[in-house]
């Protein structure tokens, strides 16, 4: 994936233009900032190709990374990677080699990052001399392997009713405060695979630590990567957060490791791709997204799934927050156009302390018929069926109204509601395996 890249003179390069500019700032050919518009920052005076980096030189001591968004004529349009305060008319803008490149390694496991790769955790620097691009090239959809074993995720509702294939890409759609950040949680946890790598986007600052300690745990994170790109960032940080999250799955699935890949959340992504665009003049289309959004939703995306048939495979599950519980708008409605298939979580079910508060009406996974056998879809069929009769005629059935005996169907439903409702439930400190799923689901009928 990396080859058209010269990793080591990538680096040498890198080092040899920061080491002149602290020596002799004038040494090195610079163009020079001639305004500052919201976000977007405007030079003359240089050439660069759109995704190069620039270094601008606010002072001897202080540099500050931007990224090139667009250009028009002789004029170049800069979004900065770190806080813009000291910049003024005039500063410094020195081209540096494209170095959208990340490290990678295994002493990653265990470790939190920012979006540029930089250790965050007090634990050190980085033990390593391997890189991957953030931006990589397209796999040959032929040369994928096809999706056809199960994975474990631990949660018995989504093991036996919506099986996740390994491979296979999910959208998890919930509002705020309906244990989105718990289901992500048990499943960093309980799921079989060999490194999990989580993407935090444009979340709360203090979300970070939270995940981390409270949902993640000392076992979790061993076997873990974590890059976090918190809200506070600028919408460059937060796109190349997303993008180094998957450049590191892509590592581990190279080297033929199951990898669980978790961006939470592609909104966010999709958000700050937007600031971007709007910033490089890019006209907007439907409710202020402009069409390169849609565009680049994809290409993240199809980056994870299966590699060919001697590398490993990515799991991933991007969050999609629908804001007031609107499940159609533009990114939500995307999200399921492009995705393996959605796990809905219900603010109802939430309100009543139900959790996880996954609507399995709502929710399918598309690649279930291949990786499950025919018994258990005929049961988790007949499972939504029941479950739905009920939800269809709660009110009559609370009421009174209903008859015993009018409907087969319905009568199963109410014998069944409370065994149904309490397979459904798990706490958050309880694993259900695969196999233990599967025998719950059959028991649950016998």
């Amino acid at each position: 994936m990396t080859d058209f890249l010269d990793k080591q003179s990538i680096k040498n390069h890198l080092l040899k233009i920061s080491h002149s500019i602290d020596e002799n700032p004038s040494a090195v050919i610079a163009g020079t900032i001639t305004k500052i518009s919201g976000m977007k920052l405007e030079a003359t005076g240089i050439t660069a190709s759109m995704g190069t980096i620039c270094k601008i030189v606010i002072s001897e001591t202080n540099t500050v990374n931007a990224e090139v968004i667009g250009f028009s004529d002789n004029t170049i349009y800069l979004m900065a990677i770190q806080d813009t305060y000291g910049i003024k008319q005039g500063t410094q803008v020195i081209p540096l080699p494209k170095a959208h490149i990340v490290k990678v390694g295994m002493t990653l496991l265990g470790r939190t990052l920012d979006a540029v790769g930089n250790p965050i955790d007090n634990k050190g620097l980085l033990d390593t001399e391997e890189y991957y691009s953030l931006i990589a090239k397209p796999i040959n959809p032929l040369a994928r392997k096809r999706i056809v074993d199960p994975l474990d995720v631990g949660i018995k509702s989504i093991n036996a009713l919506l099986t996740v294939g390994k491979g296979q890409r999910l959208g998890i759609f919930a509002g705020s405060g309906v244990g989105k950040s718990v289901l992500l949680g048990m499943m960093t946890r309980f799921t079989k695979a060999d490194v999990v790598v989580v993407g935090l986007i444009g979340e709360r600052g203090r979300e970070v630590k939270e995940f981390i300690e409270e949902n993640l745990g000392e076992a979790g994170l061993a076997k873990s990567v974590i890059i976090a790109s918190p809200a506070d960032t600028s919408p460059l940080s937060r796109v190349n957060g997303a993008l180094h999250a998957t450049a590191v799955a892509e590592y581990f699935r190279d080297k033929g490791f199951d990898v669980l890949l978790i961006i939470d959340s592609l909104t966010r992504y999709a958000h700050a791709l937007r600031e971007i665009a709007l910033s490089a003049g890019e006209l907007p289309a439907t409710k202020g997204f402009t069409p390169s959004v849609f565009a680049k939703l994809a290409q993240l995306v199809e980056r994870s799934g299966n590699g060919d048939h001697k590398q490993g495979s990515i799991t991933a599950f991007y969050t999609v927050l629908v804001e007031g519980d609107d499940h159609n708008d533009p990114i939500a409605d995307h999200a399921r156009s492009i995705l393996d298939g959605h796990i809905v979580l219900s603010r109802h079910l939430a309100d009543a302390g139900h959790y996880p508060a996954i609507d399995i009406e709502k929710s399918i996974s598309r690649v279930m018929p291949a990786v499950a056998s025919q018994a258990q879809i005929q049961l988790a069929n007949k499972f939504k069926s029941l479950y739905s009769a009920y939800n269809k005629n709660r009110e009559i059935i609370n009421v009174g109204m209903y008859h015993q005996g009018s409907d087969k169907i319905i009568d199963e439903s109410i014998r069944l509601k409370d065994n149904m409702e309490k397979f459904l439930a798990q706490g958050m400190e309880e694993s259900a395996e695969m196999e233990a799923s599967l025998n719950q689901l059959s028991s649950l009928f016998a």
